[in-house]
């Protein structure tokens, strides 16, 4: 499937699967749309799974857009806690475009969290709450890190337990939003057929000798710009080593900052091994850097990457150039593991850390002309193609090493690459059946009724901005109302702050004996918000499956 085929589907409105080999324009494509939707009036959401994919995007994570940050299930409670932050559920509210990118690092239960939290705030029960959701990505690249039980904060989190990986694609919600297929099919980032050929060997697992011969040719030269090159390695300890070399290369005062400690002592290195940030930041100017957290007002996330440039004179702290030309000071931020409200422990750093080499899954969603890199631990399904797919010719690699697992993906994603294949090819030919007026009348209809605008947006003045924006808002906050207002018919008290003597009956009442059943009708409030006191105050387990029986 072509780009402007791709395009012709998404300005109908349907949900669609963008996807794709290294280099195809899956991101080109969705810049295309995000385009067209402001064009029209239409300002879209622009998610990723993580924050330096988020960045190449200018979006943010989809934790973060959706409010559920690194949860693995939500309860009744945290459904209703996110619902009930304003920021979080105006944005969700004035949505009518959901883009995800690099959904293949998503596990399945993050999608039906997204879906559930859409749902809710929207009051809508059809799919993500009634939006377009554009699903971006390549399963061929890194799979989700799928583990069990974690201890972390709102950025980074450490996780026991691993367990085999499962796919966005296989979520309740991927499965009911039903996606159209859109498999790109042409090549922008290599234009090299030799190298063309050996990373689409890799793809469809025939890899062989002749592709080895080409592997081996990069094992055996040398550049004279090395040290210059970025490099990409599968392990933090590589990274860090290749760090520290090239920071002891910059004649300049050495300026160090420690990490602040604070809680129960095993949490605490549980936070620190989660952290991205090390506990003595060691820097320099000119020293390349990556921010490890996300900022709240959106100037950096965890994964911008930029070079300090100086240190404020009054506090020390780092002044970095990002590569969006913007100077920040990067001051030290927190990361935390709380319960019920109450903070267990904490670690405080400036939140960056050496970035002349990183790890193979921070480079994914990078072009690059030329880069160093050993594939010689490589441990994951898809982490060598992945790194040699960054660079866009064969004569821009340089291998220090390499094992097998470099050239193997994920057997699973094998067999349904020919399933996606195979419908966008009916996709493809499904749509070419529709007359462009068919079409235009589509492309209206949606613009239309996302609140946009036909023909192209005229630039207006500030206030004239301003004042549809009010009106906007004010129409939006009216459907909220409206939507309340029907939803207090049945429950008088949906959405309203709880007293405590609300909480003093509630719990008094439960432990009287009254059955869940019968206390939402006592209270005037929604059977989950029930549950979310109960839970809160210890009387009921957390049920991870509580939303798919409500649904039922």
């Amino acid at each position: 499937m072509t780009q402007s085929e791709v395009l012709s589907i998404l300005k109908t409105g349907a949900n669609v699967f963008l996807t794709g080999e290294p280099g195809s324009g899956k991101t080109h494509t969705v810049n295309a749309y995000v385009a067209y939707l402001r064009e029209h009036g239409i300002e879209p959401s622009v998610t990723a799974s993580t924050g330096i994919a988020a960045t190449h995007l200018g979006g943010l994570t989809i934790h973060s857009w959706s409010g559920i940050g690194v949860k693995h299930f939500l309860s009744a409670y945290d459904l209703e806690n996110i619902a009930s932050r304003e920021y979080v559920a105006k944005r969700i509210r004035k949505a009518h475009v959901l883009v995800i990118d690099e959904v293949s690092m998503l596990g399945p239960e993050t999608l039906d969290m997204v879906d559930a939290v859409c749902k809710e705030v929207r009051g809508n029960s059809e799919p993500f709450g009634g939006l377009q959701v554009v699903f971006v990505g390549d399963f061929f690249q890194l799979p989700p890190v799928s583990r069990g039980v974690g201890v972390g904060a709102s950025d980074d989190i450490l996780f026991l337990d691993e367990q085999p990986p499962c796919f966005a694609y296989q979520s309740q919600a991927w499965k009911r939003a039903v996606p159209i297929i859109c498999y790109l099919s042409e090549q922008y980032r290599q234009d090299d057929v030799r190298f063309l050929a050996l990373l689409s060997a890799i793809r469809r697992n025939t890899f062989g000798p002749e592709h080895r011969v080409h592997i081996e040719e990069r094992m055996r030269v040398r550049g004279a710009r090395e040290d210059a090159m970025p490099k990409l390695f599968t392990h933090n300890v590589d990274v860090d080593r290749v760090n520290d070399m090239m920071l002891a290369k910059i004649v300049g005062e050495t300026h160090t900052f420690s990490m602040k400690e604070r809680g129960k002592t095993a949490l605490v290195e549980a936070l620190k091994k989660g952290c991205l940030s090390p506990a003595e930041l060691k820097l320099k100017k000119g020293a390349k850097v990556m921010f490890t957290k996300n900022d709240q007002n959106g100037v950096f996330v965890n994964g911008t990457l930029g070079e300090v440039v100086d240190f404020d004179a009054f506090s020390e702290y780092p002044i970095v150039l990002t590569k969006d030309g913007r100077k920040v000071t990067a001051e030290p931020m927190e990361w935390s593991v709380v319960e019920d409200g109450r903070m267990l422990a904490s670690v405080e750093q400036v939140p960056l850390r050496l970035a002349w080499a990183i790890t193979v899954h921070k480079s994914q969603g990078m072009s690059m002309d030329e880069a160093v890199m050993d594939l010689s631990q490589i441990f994951e399904y898809g982490q060598g193609y992945v790194a040699l797919s960054r660079v866009r010719r064969l004569s821009g690699v340089y291998l220090l090493g390499y094992n097998e697992r470099a050239f193997q993906v994920h057997p699973d994603v094998l067999a349904d690459d020919e399933r996606f294949r195979v419908a966008s090819d009916e996709a493809v030919q499904g749509f070419s059946a529709l007359s462009q007026e068919e079409l235009k009348n589509m492309y209206d209809n949606f613009i239309l009724a996302s609140g946009g605008v036909l023909g192209k947006k005229k630039k207006e003045d500030k206030k004239e901005k301003q004042k549809k924006k009010k009106e906007k808002n004010d129409e939006e906050e009216s459907d909220w109302n409206e939507h309340l207002a029907k939803l207090r018919e049945m429950y008088p008290n949906a959405y309203r702050p709880w007293k405590p003597e609300d909480d003093m009956r509630l719990t008094s009442l439960f432990k009287e004996g009254k059955m869940l059943e019968e206390l939402p009708s006592l209270f005037g409030r929604q059977p989950g918000s029930i549950r979310a006191r109960l839970e809160m105050h210890g009387l009921i387990e957390p049920d991870p499956t509580y939303q798919k029986k409500e649904k039922k």
